[in-house]
């Protein structure tokens, strides 16, 4: 064991609490149990084979209320390993959940026994005819998908509000639709093809010439099953016309029997029913849109009604004029938004009875969005609005902030009722959909019922379709209140089909909640069929038991999940999963979700139980040592959580009282510390030079072995030699900036020019390029010794970053004059740590000082200050973009693109761009973590050659050199290249 190891014991969360109802047992303590585990390892390999108690605990949850633990974890690289489990779950008479976002609100994503995970290895793009297709892995996001596409000017029908996470898999198996897709742009009407791996193992492409011939040949049972189904329901009049009428609105209440009336072979009629059929009758391998055109052009308003009948009334005359989008939002779901940053405050006095709707036209020219901006006029012009507040306007627009800002006020519904919603409840979102025609009956029959059974009372949703959203919020950890959500839902089930003939569900997908009541919906003839087709797809129910069909009358309340309180920052995670494509560590370890998920779980525990021993082991590593800590998860997160910060706050736990110290002393004698290390890049460099890197490597591996990995990093061949020991000289007289050089700037040189030898410095660059636009900038003479403190930040040393950060501060204002001068920073992080993440750990005095300095990004100085006063002499024919988590928090990324395409041609920023996870040092002391956050992004950048390699923080730039072997630099550096007049 290392000399320095932390003690997994600091985290143990050392309370006394009860035992949750829903807790995981001791007996499962050891993980995956045997011959299960043994018996798949042989099978799939060990890398496959996920059995710890930890990696159980993080797949037992998805976004939805329910929780379940499966007995083992399955990664599966390919086809063939997905026909081994299945062939293995036939013959030991086990079942089998496929599981991709885990973004499914009804337990869909959940399993008992094996689980499934088909995203980690499940992702691609191949774009087809120009764009009119787009061949599809399962694990590929919805927004993944469409930044491929838009290039091609397509995107895809389904437009789900969790595009961010949710993957093209479980759109296909839930028929998730979202805003614009209603019933006719869903994955039912936009599926081109499928291909599909039955309960049997046998592999279907419905776009193979051959594919029912190859399919009588396999299963000549189930084709038989299929036809005969098909000949019963084609022969009752009154069934077959109820199935078209059920599908007139939105509804993915069970499964697709308008698909027997749609296909005329087995093949047809499978590929029917696989959508929407929820994992329970094969998994989904790959999919084959046609997709849509993406309408560029934009007007939204957002209209206010003194009531939700007004409101109502003029929908469908908003979908007569063209409306791709009509949303609605009732007066408490406007008023709980203002929490919302963003979000007018004046909504807060709304009256009661004020309702809203967001209508959106899309058009493919300036004429098409004309003559939608007419029709909507003339629509308004009929109407009887009302402006209850200053900021309410009621006018259409195409200003894309003001559009944004209408978005975010709507999806505000889940950040202000989730983030707000009491400590220990767990979230339900629901959603049906009844008649148009119905919609404010509708709205006002589930405000009375929500109020009546002690709910929160608020509606939105997708009026063009008559298709509503709720919020339910209870403790499942006490008896009265799961009593309360049952009484809830047995009357809103007899609401929506009995009163409204509506559907219980619009685009959730039946799921573990509705299941008991889809005879209700559908009625026992129906409801028998859906039985039929599942005995005759999956005659062993192999696939996903108790998901869509459930005869338990009580199955909707088995297996709630208890949520029980956690840290403060992330106590209000609904675990919705939007966090995890951007977490860097996705494939690796952990995700953020998956850290939160551990920690209730240990809360759950008695203090010292061996399931709580069995999680704090892993969760050292896994959680807490491989999280970047760039916090793009609170970027992600409907209600802003920063799992990075929880990270940093457990690294803080793990220190001692010395390790505190030691980090408190390297801040007050910074200037001795930065110049050692300058000596010790440079004499490393000098060593490699001679003998290689391979001694240096040696030597740092053993000493991380000795001491601790997450103390000592790991030399790299790509780590730069040391820079100059003197910055450039510059005069305070005259100057429009003070620039800060960041101290990995003043530390680690720059890439060379192209085998030419070093170019210029960084610092070299901005002020070169500053002053030749004629905004000179000067640098103060004791900017040694001094940092943004992200050194300290970053690894939970918060002793040392209040030092570091009060002295920053303090010395900025003194060189920019208090504040009258602007500080411009040359690394995107420094310049979030000195304008956003030092503040927590300044005195009052020092606060007062930060609220008067401009703190400005070098990309927004040169693209904003400097740009417009260049003159460009010559361009790179193409340059490739890295832009930094910094950068995202910012809003930075569009500056650097504007730089780029100063200075080249043609400029791409890769489509699985994100967070390189080099973090400062953390890509040497944790290389996996780099190389698997990096891999994706990597392997697009490597397709083809660019002439230019551009980002603008150095330690990112030496990661993503590691990741594609090409030298990443400065786009400032880009910059004074292209404005220089002449040449050497």
């Amino acid at each position: 064991m290392p000399l320095l190891e932390p003690d997994p014991e600091a985290l143990r969360p050392g309370t006394a609490r009860e035992p949750a109802p829903d807790r995981v047992t001791d007996r499962s303590a050891g993980g995956t149990p045997e011959p299960l585990r043994s018996e798949l390892t042989a099978l799939l390999g060990a890398d496959k084979v996920l059995w710890k108690i930890s990696d159980l605990v993080r797949y037992a949850s998805d976004a939805s209320p329910y929780r379940f633990l499966p007995r083992v974890v399955l990664v599966p690289e390919d086809l063939d390993d997905v026909s081994a489990i299945l062939s293995y779950a036939h013959g030991k008479g086990r079942s089998v959940v496929f599981r991709a976002a885990g973004t499914s609100l009804n337990g869909q994503a959940q399993g008992e026994d094996i689980l499934v995970d088909v995203r980690r290895h499940w992702t691609g793009v191949e774009v087809l005819d120009d764009g009119a297709r787009a061949r599809i892995l399962p694990g590929t996001t919805v927004m993944r998908a469409n930044a491929t596409l838009a290039r091609y000017g397509r995107l895809l029908g389904p437009d789900p509000a969790s595009a961010i996470a949710c993957t093209l898999g479980g759109v296909v198996a839930n028929n998730a639709s979202g805003m614009t897709a209603g019933t006719t742009r869903n994955s039912y009407r936009t599926l081109a093809s499928l291909t599909f791996v039955l309960p049997s193992g046998t592999v279907v492409d419905t776009a193979h010439p051959a594919a029912d011939e190859e399919l009588a040949h396999a299963e000549p049972e189930l084709c038989a099953g299929l036809l005969e189904l098909k000949a019963e329901i084609e022969a009752d009049a009154e069934l077959t016309a109820r199935i078209r009428a059920k599908y007139t609105i939105k509804n993915t209440n069970g499964y697709r029997l308008d698909a027997f009336l749609d296909g005329a072979t087995p093949v047809q009629i499978l590929r029917g029913l696989m959508v929407g059929s929820e994992g329970t009758f094969g998994f989904i391998s790959e999919v084959v849109f046609d997709t849509l055109p993406l309408d560029r052009r934009v007007s939204s308003g957002l209209l206010f009604f003194p009531s939700l009948t007004a409101a109502a009334a003029a929908v469908p005359r908003f979908n007569e004029a063209g409306a791709i989008a009509v949303e609605l939002m009732d007066g408490n779901t406007l008023r709980a938004s203002v929490s919302v940053p963003g979000v007018p405050a004046d909504w807060a006095a709304l009256p009661r009875e004020t309702t809203a709707l967001l209508v959106e036209f899309r058009a493919a020219d300036e004429a098409g969005q004309a003559a939608f901006e007419r029709a909507a006029g003339a629509v308004v012009a009929g109407l009887d609005l009302v402006r209850p507040a200053a900021s309410v306007t009621n006018a259409f627009t195409r200003d894309a902030g003001t559009i944004a800002g209408y978005w975010k006020a709507r999806k505000a519904f889940v950040t202000a009722v989730g983030g707000s919603r009491p400590s220990g409840t767990t979230l339900i979102t629901e959603d049906f959909a009844v008649p148009p025609a119905r919609l404010a009956d509708a709205c006002a029959a589930l405000l009375d019922l929500q109020s009546r059974h002690g709910f929160d009372a608020a509606v939105a949703g997708h009026a063009a379709h008559g298709n509503l959203h709720f919020l339910l919020a209870f403790d499942a950890a006490k008896p009265a209140d799961v009593s309360r959500y049952d009484a809830f839902m047995q009357e809103f089930c007899a609401l929506v089909v009995d009163r409204f003939d509506g559907s219980l569900k619009a685009e959730h997908a039946t799921g573990r909640n509705i299941a008991p009541f889809l005879e209700r919906e559908w009625g026992p003839r129906a409801t028998e069929l859906m039985w039929r087709t599942k005995q005759v797809i999956d005659p062993a129910g192999v696939l996903a038991p108790r998901i869509v069909l459930d005869r338990d009358p009580r199955a909707h309340l088995r297996g709630l999940k208890t949520i029980p309180k956690v840290e403060a920052v992330a106590d209000p995670c609904i675990e919705c999963g939007f966090c995890e494509p951007t977490c860097p560590s996705e494939d690796l370890t952990t995700t953020p979700r998956q850290r939160i998920v551990l920690r209730r779980e240990m809360m759950r525990q008695t203090d010292g139980s061996p399931v709580e021993s069995g999680l704090l082991d892993a969760y050292g590593y896994d959680a807490v040592d491989t999280c970047a800590g760039d916090s793009t998860c609170k970027l992600a997160c409907p209600v802003g959580i920063d799992t990075g910060a929880m990270m940093k706050g457990f690294r803080h736990r793990r220190h001692t009282p010395r390790e505190e110290r030691i980090a408190a002393l390297t801040a007050k004698n910074f200037r001795a510390v930065e110049a050692s290390a300058r000596l010790a890049v440079a004499a490393a460099d000098t060593v490699g030079d001679r003998v290689g890197d391979a001694p240096l490597q040696a030597v740092t591996r053993l000493a991380r072995k000795a001491v601790r990995p997450d103390l000592v990093p790991e030399w790299l061949p790509q780590i730069p030699g040391a820079a100059a020991r003197r910055l450039p000289d510059t005069a305070r007289v005259g100057v429009s900036a003070v620039y800060y050089p960041a101290c990995v700037n003043r530390i680690f040189a720059g890439p060379d020019d192209g085998g030419a030898g070093p170019a210029l410095s960084l610092a070299e660059a901005v002020v070169a390029v500053s002053g030749r636009a004629g905004r000179p900038v000067w640098i103060p003479e004791d900017v040694t010794g001094t940092c943004c403190a992200t050194i300290w930040h970053s690894k939970g040393y918060d002793a040392g970053n209040r030092i570091m950060a009060n002295r920053i501060v303090e010395a900025a204002w003194g060189w920019t004059a208090g504040g009258t001068l602007p500080l411009v920073v040359d690394a995107s992080s420094c310049t979030l740590g000195i304008a956003e993440e030092v503040v927590p750990y300044l005195t009052e005095d020092n606060r007062a000082l930060h609220r008067e300095l401009t703190v400005v990004d070098s990309l927004v100085w040169a693209a904003e200050e400097l740009l417009p006063h260049l003159t460009v002499f010559r361009t790179a024919g193409s340059a490739v973009l890295h832009p930094t988590c910094s950068m995202e928090h910012l809003g930075d990324v569009g500056q650097l693109r504007a730089l780029a395409e100063a200075c080249a041609q043609e400029v791409v920023v890769p489509d699985d761009a994100g967070c390189c996870a080099f973090a400062g040092d953390r890509g040497m002391l944790h290389k996996e973590l780099t190389d698997s956050a990096t891999a994706k992004e990597a392997a697009e950048v490597d397709r083809r050659p660019y002439d230019a390699y551009l980002s603008a923080n150095r330690m990112c730039e030496i990661g993503m050199e590691r990741a594609t072997g090409h030298p990443y630099r400065s786009a400032l550096i880009e910059l004074e290249h292209a404005t220089r007049p002449t040449l050497p």
